[in-house]
C-alpha cells in the first residue's frame, strides 16, 4: 500500500525526514517551483509544511482535496489562507517556540535606537571617531507593548530588568496580570504616555495598520517605535513622514510593509531607523526548534492526536477592526489549543 505523502516546502535533514518516516516526502522550492509543479505536488498531499515565505492561498488549498494539515514553521500565518483551510476542515499549527529569540531582538532594537547606535556604526565605517553623538538612556523610559501575549510577556520581563517602566495594552482580557506592567485600557492613552512603543501582534484585519497617521498623530514626538512582529501593522508611509518631519524620534524595524524592501526605500537611508531583514527568530537554536515543533504538530495532525499549537476555528475569523477615538483598537488574535479549550471542528 502506498504512503500517504507529506509536501514540505522547507529542507530537512534526514534526522527530520526520519521523523516523518511513516509518509513519502517530497520537496518543492515553493519560491523557485511554478504554479503548476505545486499544484501538483498537492494533488494527493496529506499534509503541508511550510514557513512564512512560502504563500497559500485558498486557490491552493483547493488544489489539495486531501490535505488534513498545514504546519508552518513560524507563530504568524498571514501567509496562509486559514479560513478557506479551516471550511475546508484542515488543521493549521503554528510554532510559538520564538519568544525568547524575538524578546532579545526587541530590547536589542530599543537600545540601538535610544542609543543611536546604528548612526555610531554607519560613522566608524566612514572612518569618524567619537563624535559628540549624543543618544538618551534606556532607564525609566515608559515602554508600551501592544500585544501583551507569548512574545509580549518576555519583553516586558526584559525591559524590566532594563528599568524600564513598562505598560501593555491588549484587547484580551483574560490575560494574567504581571507584576511591574500597568495594563492600559485604550491603545490611545497608552501611545501618549509611551516613550517607546513595541508591537507584538498578529497581522490580522484589525491590525492592519493599526499604528497608522492617528496612532502616530498621538505619540510623543521623542517616542520611538519597535515593529518586530509584521509589516502591515504599521502604515509605512505614516511612519517614514512622521520620521522625516520630525514627529517622531526614530524607529526599529525587524519587518515591512514590502519585504524585501523596493529599491529607494527611504527608510533604509534614515540616519535615525535601524532595519533589520526579519531575523527576529535566526538563531540556531531557535530555527532547529521552530523546525522540530512544526514536525512534531504536523505529524500528531496526521495521526489523529491533538496538537496544542492548532489553531482553533472559532477564533481564525477576525471581527471587524474597531475604532477609539481615531486609533484602531480591534486585536483579534487566533488562539491555539493549549490555550483555549478544543471545540469541535466541522466535519
Amino acid at each position: 500500500m502506498p504512503k500517504a505523502r507529506i509536501v514540505t516546502a522547507v529542507p530537512l535533514s534526514r534526522e527530520q525526514l526520519d521523523r516523518l518516516g511513516e509518509w513519502e516526502v517530497t520537496f518543492v522550492d515553493f519560491a523557485q517551483a511554478g504554479r503548476a509543479e505545486i499544484e501538483a505536488a498537492l494533488a494527493d498531499a496529506e499534509g503541508l509544511l511550510v514557513d512564512s515565505r512560502a504563500l497559500v492561498d485558498e486557490n491552493l488549498i483547493e488544489c489539495a482535496p486531501g490535505l488534513r494539515a498545514i504546519s508552518t514553521i513560524s507563530v504568524g500565518f498571514d501567509h496562509l489562507a486559514v479560513a478557506a483551510a479551516v471550511e475546508r476542515g484542515i488543521t493549521v499549527t503554528i510554532t510559538p517556540v520564538l519568544s525568547d529569540a524575538v524578546a532579545d531582538l526587541t530590547l536589542a532594537l530599543i537600545v540601538m535606537v535610544e542609543r543611536r547606535l546604528g548612526e555610531a556604526i554607519t560613522d566608524m565605517t566612514r572612518g569618524v571617531w567619537n563624535d559628540a553623538r549624543l543618544g538618551t538612556d534606556v532607564r525609566a523610559k515608559t515602554l508600551l507593548i501592544v500585544g501583551f501575549g507569548r512574545i509580549g510577556r518576555e519583553v516586558a520581563q526584559r525591559a524590566l530588568a532594563f528599568k524600564m517602566r513598562v505598560s501593555a495594552f491588549d484587547t484580551r482580557r483574560n490575560l494574567p496580570e504581571m507584576e511591574g506592567v500597568e495594563r492600559v485600557a485604550t491603545l490611545a492613552d497608552g501611545l501618549e504616555r509611551a516613550d517607546v512603543v513595541s508591537l507584538h501582534v498578529d497581522l490580522n484585519p484589525s491590525t492592519h495598520h493599526l499604528i497608522d497617521a492617528a496612532a502616530i498623530a498621538r505619540m510623543k514626538p521623542t517616542a520611538i517605535v519597535i515593529n518586530t512582529s509584521r509589516g502591515g501593522v504599521v502604515d509605512q508611509t505614516a511612519l517614514t513622514r512622521a520620521l522625516a518631519e520630525g514627529r517622531l524620534a526614530g524607529a526599529g524595524l525587524d519587518v515591512l510593509e514590502v519585504e524585501p524592501p523596493e529599491a529607494g526605500e527611504p527608510l533604509l537611508a534614515m540616519a535615525n531607523v535601524v532595519v533589520l531583514p526579519h531575523i527576529g527568530s535566526a538563531t540556531t537554536e531557535t530555527r532547529n526548534a521552530m523546525r522540530d515543533c512544526a514536525i512534531a504538530n504536523l505529524t500528531a495532525c496526521l495521526r489523529g492526536e491533538s496538537c496544542a499549537h492548532a489553531l482553533l476555528p472559532e477564533a481564525v475569523f477576525s471581527a471587524p477592526a474597531r475604532k477609539d477615538d481615531g486609533v484602531q483598537t480591534g486585536s483579534a488574535r487566533a488562539r491555539t489549543v493549549g490555550e483555549q479549550r478544543p471545540v469541535r471542528r466541522r466535519s
